[in-house]
């Protein structure tokens, strides 16, 4: 009842706010913002390498659908929009668009019609691209990727929400000003900045939302910049907050599940394997690097500019401490008393997650001190216990790991036990699941990930 009547609140003041946006405000225009020669041309490669950065793949490719050629439902509190074709296919696609106009669409969220694009398209993130890289990706998809002419479905959204004048007073009210300047006097720093907070549009989730479900924050200037945010019922869990997981871990771990979606401790499910699988495997190991060294320092007191600051390693022998308590001892000792939620676990997880709900490297993620596990919204674990999901297939990891769904043999009351058990085992606390918040997620089965798609030809 409260989210419909913020949604409410927001349609009417919207809707207020627009109609005076309409008249009294000019269309938001942002123009280049580095100079460079006006015939500059990037190098071969270049425009794939910022496409990768921008995880374009992701969100403008529909399942089993041609790469690039949109279709690919968003779903949003308002309603679903559809990915648009940014393949350079004249009629359905971007292929008439000039640079200015592309830019426009990156920059300012304006179609070449002068419609403007609803949010989905992260806009106000990528307002930090450089002009060089616009530039670069422009070439790409102009050159470099095959036309594809597919027509969009219609958006489904209800009125006001489906009048595209309405997003003039959005982008009056929440977007940053066009621009990116580094924060930091470390090359590294500033590299991992620039990509965090500009192409990789990593606020688009891990920031939370404003009364105006505007990014509260889009760089880490900002004090709620990437706390924690919500993804089509996935939790996008905090990561500057002390016991965050790149706070909690290694810099070598961090890397490795950046680039291969699995580390020592978690795995990449949900809408965050799509970004291993379609960017992040696809980086640098400079860049990787970097990214990893900007999230653990703006995490440690940052972002002051100057050098990186110290971190410590993760306490490892404290930590293993955590698995030897109660929970560990009830599951191996065969109480009859034991509660419904641990005979569960050791029925249906046990055997992959082990009594110490440790896991294996790689393999079966950690289970105590899980952030999906332990999130305010019980959503994702929900879909996880329900549905099951798939680790992403890299280069360095190609193996698709994927946990099997128990929708077919676990009740909601028996799911809402074993997640409440779940959040307050070792050494979680959180709060407990009810069987309607199950009953609300049953049946909301999510698509299996597909296969890669083959690589583009030109690289």
């Amino acid at each position: 009842m409260k989210r419909f009547l913020r949604i409410l609140g927001v349609l009417v003041v919207l809707g207020l706010v627009g109609l005076a946006a309409f008249i009294l405000v000019p269309p938001q225009t942002s123009g280049p913002q580095q100079a460079l020669a006006a015939d500059w041309e990037p190098a071969e490669g270049e425009g794939y390498y910022a496409m990768r950065l921008g995880d374009c793949a992701a969100c403008h490719t529909a399942e089993d659908g041609e790469q690039f050629a949109g279709g690919r439902p968003i779903e949003s509190p308002f309603g679903t929009i559809y990915s648009s074709n940014i393949t350079p296919d004249p009629e359905t696609g971007i292929g008439t668009y000039s640079l200015d106009e592309f830019r426009a669409a990156l920059y300012d969220g304006v179609r070449q019609d002068g419609a403007h694009l609803y949010p989905a398209m992260p806009y106000d993130n990528y307002r930090l691209i450089s002009e060089t890289d616009v530039r670069a990706m422009y070439r790409y998809f102009m050159e470099e990727v095959p036309a594809t002419r597919n027509e969009i479905p219609e958006n489904e959204l209800p009125f006001p929400f489906d009048q595209r004048w309405g997003i003039r007073a959005w982008k009056w009210i929440s977007l940053p000003e066009a621009g990116w300047e580094p924060p930091f006097e470390d090359d590294v720093l500033n590299r991992g900045a620039y990509i965090v907070e500009g192409p990789g549009h990593c606020g688009a989730c891990h920031s939370p939302r404003t009364a105006w479900y505007a990014q509260d924050g889009t760089t880490a200037r900002d004090d709620n910049f990437l706390t924690g945010g919500m993804i089509e019922g996935w939790t996008a869990p905090n990561l500057r907050a002390p016991d965050s997981p790149p706070q909690r871990w290694s810099q070598e771990q961090l890397e490795l599940i950046l680039s291969t979606g699995r580390n020592a401790h978690a795995s990449m499910v949900g809408e965050m394997a799509l970004v291993v699988e379609d960017s992040l495997q696809h980086l640098t190991g400079d860049d990787i690097t970097a990214i990893a060294t900007y999230l653990r320092h703006i995490g440690s007191g940052g972002p002051a500019a100057g050098e990186p600051a110290p971190l410590q390693e993760p306490d490892v022998t404290a930590f293993e401490r955590l698995a030897e308590n109660e929970t560990s001892v009830m599951l191996t000792s065969a109480d009859p008393g034991m509660s419904l939620g641990a005979r569960l676990y050791l029925d249906n997880c046990n055997a992959c997650h082990f009594v110490d709900g440790r896991g294996a490297d790689e393999v079966f993620p950690e289970l105590d001190g899980n952030h999906l596990v332990t999130a305010p919204e019980p959503a994702g674990l929900v879909h996880m216990i329900l549905y099951g999901d798939a680790l992403p297939s890299t280069e360095a990891r190609p193996k698709r790991i994927r946990m099997p769904g128990f929708a077919h043999r676990l009740s909601d009351e028996e799911v809402a036990e074993l997640a409440t058990w779940l959040r307050t085992a070792w050494s979680n606390r959180a709060d407990a699941v009810s069987a309607e918040d199950v009953a609300d997620l049953r049946g909301e089965e999510p698509e299996a990930m597909p296969d890669p798609p083959p690589e583009p030809e030109t690289q």
